[in-house]
């Protein structure tokens, strides 16, 4: 482990703790990095979708019901 990390305390799920053991095993990577890993891609599509709020903030908004007409018009 890197000087660099921190430590946390982290309460899991007995259930989602036996999967990650069990996929620490198979691949061969620790617990740690698998969570690691995780969060680092959550963080990252959360990234993702404020970047788009970003770029379509200055679209023009829609009325729920011309929204609903639209999408009947569609065939939705």
């Amino acid at each position: 482990m890197s000087m660099l990390t921190k430590r946390a305390t982290v309460y899991l799920e007995p259930s989602l703790h036996k999967a990650l053991r069990l996929q620490s095993i198979e691949t061969s990577r620790s617990i740690s990095e698998l969570i690691n890993d995780a969060i680092r891609d959550e963080l990252a599509e959360d990234a993702n979708d404020l970047s788009a709020f970003a770029e379509r903030k200055n679209e023009a908004s829609l009325d729920y019901e011309d929204f609903v007409k639209e999408l009947k018009v569609n065939g939705i």
